[in-house]
């Protein structure tokens, strides 16, 4: 029995206060923060391309310089204009037409030539047998002086917003007629 007694004193009594941490721990935790710090480089672009478009603050839109108010009559004239457009990293410059003209009580108007039947642009005047309308070549639509669809095309022709300006007329986005309502 005293051997037995001898052994349970010589072990020893408590491990040292500090503790070590084990290969299995390092390598849970080392490929643990691999995984999660590869994950969240995979993710982040992800979450950024489906929450940038609510970031952006949608302008109100740019008007642009196209005509001096005195040019301006109760004939529609065509004015061509430059705008500027950013589509990713690639800049142009579109070149885009407006037939701008004073109605009977002097307000500027000026209207889109794109046709609202097939897209194609409308012209001024352009078939001796219809004077006085806006006639489209492709498919023979043509509009009134305020852009009223007569024939063929669904629906009027869109106008531009204007705000006139030291003399100018700055041009905006395109909208739908409004000016139709008046000839009616």
């Amino acid at each position: 029995m005293s051997s037995h007694n001898e052994q349970q004193e010589t072990w020893p009594e408590q491990p040292p206060d500090r503790k070590e941490m084990s290969r299995r721990q390092f390598l849970t935790y080392t490929l643990g923060g691999a995984t999660a710090f590869m994950g969240a480089g995979a993710i982040l672009p992800m979450v950024r391309f489906a929450v940038d478009p609510i970031l952006h603050k949608k302008g109100a839109g740019e008007f642009i310089k196209v005509a001096e108010t005195s040019k301006i009559n109760d004939q529609p004239q065509e004015f061509t204009f430059e705008l500027k457009q950013q589509d990713g990293w690639y800049a142009s410059t579109a070149t885009l037409t407006a037939w701008i003209r004073k109605d009977e009580a002097g307000d500027i108007y000026a209207l889109s030539p794109t046709c609202k039947h097939l897209g194609c642009t409308v012209g001024w005047n352009n078939d001796k047998a219809y004077p006085d309308e806006y006639h489209c070549p492709c498919h023979g639509a043509r509009y009134t002086k305020l852009g009223k669809n007569l024939a063929v095309a669904p629906k009027p022709l869109d106008q531009y917003k204007i705000k006139i300006e030291n003399g100018w007329v700055y041009l905006g986005d395109v909208v739908a007629n409004t000016e139709v309502k008046k000839e009616a």
